[in-house]
């Protein structure tokens, strides 16, 4: 009987902590392999990484290449690394097939100068080289353009899974399921205290909001987030920027008003009248600076020079001058926004929080908040410990978050 073919891999870092270390042992069962502990040096302080040799073993090479693949993309390295492979794309916007498909952990190359961040980390991306410059980025398709080098395979590729957050437990604990039942105070006290600490490393807030941060009245509570620098990035839609505007011109959202919450009449009208005053005025910024709107979270957002990016969709009404209607443009445009975000949070938008989800590198605490549940398990359940799914009323959670921070609204 012919030996099995062996593989050793070695796992470095947290591996007990990102539960790499257990993950890949199942995986290695389930795929019919067999493993041996070679060494097994655990850290003995929070800050000590471990390391972990496995001989790895299975029936034939086309299972060993199928563990030794899975593994790479859980973290683990083989012993005897090979530098990357590359393939160069002949066709606009096309990838070369067995390109290496990215996901939002941080990812190492082997090239011929050593080991080299991926820039730019992005699921569901390929990764482009450039080897007289030793750099690597994630490029989408529309970016791939032909002579581009991009990896394929997994050989020379080391993906490192996140460890448990230590400064900020909140992140670890709470994120393993989505319920109402939370405790939402203390959430939320912790999430502003993060929000604090980022801040004051120089890192950037996102917020990607939707329409319902308007219609619940929670309107004033964002332009104070904004009025008080704990916003450097909004993403929304059209729907947003046109409700807050009618807010601010009428005092109404969708026509109720919003002190009363009673329907006025031929209130119906005034989200499409708010739009033909924005487009009479050439933008939104042209509105502000003629003092023609004098409120409201678009108002704050300009004044503070927050970058916004307000992408629409094909139900829009009018849309607003400021929308970018091209969609290619305005994922573009998000992306160039995200450099430096270390926090998003994301409210009562859906499909503008997913889109926002899937730009994000792993490392980005996210907190997702809407009253339906089962968004909140879409939106946090990223594969990661730095997401936090929360079930309430955006409006309770911006109030709560606003008054936590020192703010009187």
């Amino acid at each position: 009987m012919s030996a099995r073919p062996t593989v050793q891999l070695v796992l470095e870092g947290h591996i007990i902590d990102s539960m790499m270390l257990p993950q890949i042992m199942d995986l290695v069962m389930d795929l019919g392999g067999n493993f041996t502990v070679q060494e097994l040096r655990v850290g003995q302080h929070k800050t000590e990484p471990s390391l972990c040799r496995l001989e790895v073993s299975a029936a034939d090479l086309h299972d060993l290449d199928e563990i030794v693949r899975r593994a790479r993309e859980l973290g683990a390295l083989v012993a005897t690394e090979e530098p990357v492979q590359t393939t160069a794309a002949v066709q606009e916007g096309v990838y070369p097939e067995g390109f290496y498909s990215t996901s939002n952990l941080p990812t190492y190359l082997l090239l011929e100068s050593g080991w080299v961040p991926v820039e730019r980390q992005e699921m569901d991306c390929a990764v482009a080289v450039d080897r007289s410059q030793g750099r690597a980025w994630c490029v989408t398709f529309a970016e791939t353009h032909p002579g581009m080098e991009l990896v394929v395979g997994h050989q020379g590729v080391r993906v490192v899974p996140m460890e448990r957050s230590r400064q900020m437990e909140i992140f670890s604990f709470m994120a393993s399921e989505v319920s109402a039942e939370k405790p939402k105070k203390l959430l939320i006290a912790k999430i502003a205290a993060e929000l604090l600490s980022i801040r004051a490393e120089g890192g950037r807030i996102l917020v990607v909001a939707g329409p319902a941060v308007v219609h619940t009245g929670a309107g004033r509570y964002l332009s104070w987030l904004i009025e008080h620098d704990c916003v450097q990035v909004l993403f929304a839609g059209n729907a947003l920027a046109v409700h807050d505007v009618e807010a601010a011109l009428y005092g109404t959202a969708l026509g109720v008003n919003l002190e009363s919450g009673l329907p006025i009449e031929h209130g119906h009208e005034h989200h499409m009248r708010a739009i033909n005053r924005v487009r009479a005025a050439g933008s939104l910024a042209r509105m502000v600076e003629s003092g023609e709107l004098t409120s409201g979270v678009m108002r704050s957002a300009h004044l503070k020079g927050v970058e916004v990016v307000l992408a629409g969709s094909v139900r829009d009404d009018g849309p607003l001058p400021d929308v970018v209607t091209e969609m290619g443009e305005a994922q573009r445009r998000m992306r160039q926004a995200l450099p430096g975000v270390r926090m998003a949070i994301m409210m009562s938008t859906m499909l503008h929080s997913i889109a926002t989800g899937n730009m994000l590198p792993a490392g980005v605490r996210t907190v997702c908040v809407d009253i339906n549940p089962a968004v909140v398990t879409k939106l946090a359940d990223r594969g990661s410990w730095q997401s936090i799914g929360l079930v309430t009323d955006v409006e309770s959670f911006l109030r709560e978050l606003v008054q936590v921070l020192g703010g009187d609204v």
